[in-house]
């Protein structure tokens, strides 16, 4: 018996283009007063990196897969296949390394082996909607001679730094790291310098406050107005909006305001409803405010971007856009008053209407989101940096 560990050295967010350094531990678990005989052997170990898509099939219309690329690995075969046994199309990998041969282990023994490998930046984002999903993992097959090979599955999570080039910066120059160190670790130097260039990118693309205003109407007049002061956030971020009432001539009795995101696949893949295919378009609500709001000259709410969420992306077969989502109570009566009279000789009781009529309008405003520090994401929504395999 052999157990295999494989251990992300910085937890399993990363950022496309940075490095992935794993640590591969391979051990003899019998105690060491075993004889020489319990000693054991591994023919090979490989790692790989790959990115697994997977289509609903009600929602997506995919031509069909290439019949030269079996997606099973016979387990008579020694082919090192990572997605063997994976739902899906394996659509990104890297390419495989070996990381030892003729390994032979006593009782006890343990060697440790260094895996790292660039994470592609052409790849989709990490992602698991409603149509389709992206899954990258990190496996690592073992095998014994005359054995079938064994797959060791590290689960990792990828975020994209896209749609920058849609965004106003401060300044026309692109910005530059401004850590002195960068120039003295040559180890690393790229992969720290792709992050710390993000991170800067980021602040200086979601930092940018200027309010922006909305009238909001029905057909019959003015609601109010709503303010925001920004349009790109990061994950983890609030996003604050005040709603004016006081300007409005017509009565908004609720109000509700939804953070969503909106999946949609593209048109060439998208399945034709009469063919008994499903919507090609999927809204899931992340945070929502919901207030009562007569008589209410103004308020606002706060709406947290979860760190867990994907960012907006766009590929060859579906897009993720963001976007907040009202919706609008207004009374159909000019002028309606729901308060008691302030003034009354003698006391009396006021009960208010049992009906009012009403109509109901919505709104849809679109937002940016982009990533955020992939240490962060860790931090926030932990995930597993260990797994293990016994062969």
């Amino acid at each position: 018996m052999i157990e295999v560990v494989a251990e992300l050295s910085r937890g399993p967010v990363f950022l496309a283009g940075e490095t992935l350094e794993c640590v591969v531990t391979v051990t003899n678990p019998l105690p060491p007063t075993a004889t020489s005989a319990s000693s054991e052997a591994l023919a090979w170990a490989s790692a790989q990196i790959h990115c697994q898509f997977h289509a609903s099939e009600s929602r997506v219309a995919l031509p069909p897969p290439d019949s030269n690329q079996p997606d099973v690995q016979p387990e008579s075969q020694t082919v090192f296949l990572p997605h063997r046994g994976e739902r899906g199309q394996c659509i990104l990998s890297t390419p495989p390394k070996i990381l030892f041969c003729d390994l032979r282990l006593d009782p006890g023994e343990s060697k440790s082996y260094s895996y790292s490998e660039v994470l592609p930046i052409e790849g989709p984002p990490s992602f698991r909607g409603q149509s389709v999903k992206y899954v990258y993992k990190l496996t690592i097959g073992c095998q014994r001679v005359n054995s079938p090979i064994t797959l060791l599955r590290v689960p990792l999570r990828v975020l994209v730094l896209t749609g920058l080039q849609d965004v106003r910066f401060p300044q026309e120059e692109a910005v530059a790291p401004s850590s002195p160190f960068l120039e003295e670790d040559e180890c690393g130097k790229k992969d720290s310098w792709l992050v710390e260039l993000a991170g800067e990118r980021l602040m200086a693309a979601t930092s940018c406050r200027s309010l922006h205003l909305y009238n909001i109407s029905d057909g019959r007049g003015k609601v109010g107005t709503f303010g925001i002061f920004k349009s790109v956030y990061r994950l983890g971020e609030d996003v604050v909006g005040t709603l004016n009432l006081g300007e409005g001539t017509v009565a908004c009795l609720q109000f509700s305001v939804s953070l969503q995101t909106e999946e949609r696949v593209q048109p060439e893949y998208q399945r034709r409803r009469g063919a008994g295919g499903a919507p090609s378009v999927s809204h899931v609500t992340h945070a929502r405010h919901q207030e009562s709001c007569l008589h209410t000259t103004r308020t606002s709410f706060s709406l947290p971007i979860p760190l867990s969420s994907t960012p907006g992306f766009c590929t060859a077969v579906v897009s993720l856009k963001w976007r907040l989502h009202f919706e609008f109570v207004t009374s159909r009566e000019p002028g309606l008053v729901l308060l008691p009279p302030m003034e009354q000789p003698e006391p009396v009781t006021w009960t208010g209407p049992e009906q009012v009529p009403v109509d109901t309008f919505s709104w849809d405003l679109p937002i940016k989101v982009l990533p955020t520090s992939p240490t962060l994401a860790s931090y926030a929504a932990p995930g597993p940096s260990t797994s293990t395999i016994t062969i």
